[in-house]
């Protein structure tokens, strides 16, 4: 029974599944068509390249870490400056967790890393926006006080997500293979990020 949902979104899901499965290099757009349950025209029809198909399952089908620190930058003092940077290493653990394992192979195909590199710069979009987003909203709090006038929060923001990303891969080689917990990691973080802010 085909799936009522449109065919952008059933295209998204499927990139998403075989993405995570096999990785970006060998998600064919054929394969993710097949998935999907329509053809290969109407997956170009919808996405421009398997770059853009890429992109839009980091921005649309992993945790949304731009939309949360725009709008703690928008609105900085409605929590604690703790609670906030928790909640922000929480997701960004989530989404660097989720991402890296789609994400891999570009670095082992420098072809396919520029063409994505082109896309995202085409779109608007890459790797650099949570730092600047963090890094906004680490100001907007300076400026209303709470966190040293002094802090450097772009290195704040880099130390931050730095530590997420690694999150994601570096404890696979540990006796245990185990990641540490994602809360308690990202209230420690938090912690001993803003004893160097506050």
């Amino acid at each position: 029974m085909p799936s009522a949902k449109p065919a952008r979104e059933r295209i998204l899901d499927a990139a998403h599944e075989l993405m995570l499965t096999v990785g970006l290099a060998r998600a064919t757009t054929k394969e993710i068509a097949r998935v999907a349950g329509c053809s290969e025209a109407a997956l170009y029809k919808n996405y421009a390249s398997k770059e853009e198909l890429f992109i839009r399952v980091l921005s649309e089908r992993l945790p949304r870490l731009t939309p949360l620190l725009r709008g703690l930058a928008a609105e900085p003092g409605r929590a604690p400056v703790e609670d906030n940077l928790t909640e922000i290493a929480r997701q960004a653990a989530l989404f660097y967790e989720q991402s890296f394992p789609i994400a891999a192979s570009l670095y082992a195909q420098p072809q396919l890393k520029r063409r994505h590199d082109d896309t995202m710069r085409e779109l608007g979009t890459g790797p650099h926006l949570p730092i600047e987003g963090l890094d906004a909203y680490l100001r907007a709090e300076q400026a209303a006080g709470r966190v040293r006038s002094d802090a450097d929060t772009f290195a704040a923001a880099s130390l931050l997500l730095g530590a997420c990303a690694q999150r994601a891969f570096a404890y696979e080689a540990t006796p245990t293979g185990v990641r540490p917990p994602v809360d308690a990691f990202a209230r420690r973080l938090a912690r001993t990020l803003l004893a160097g802010l506050g």
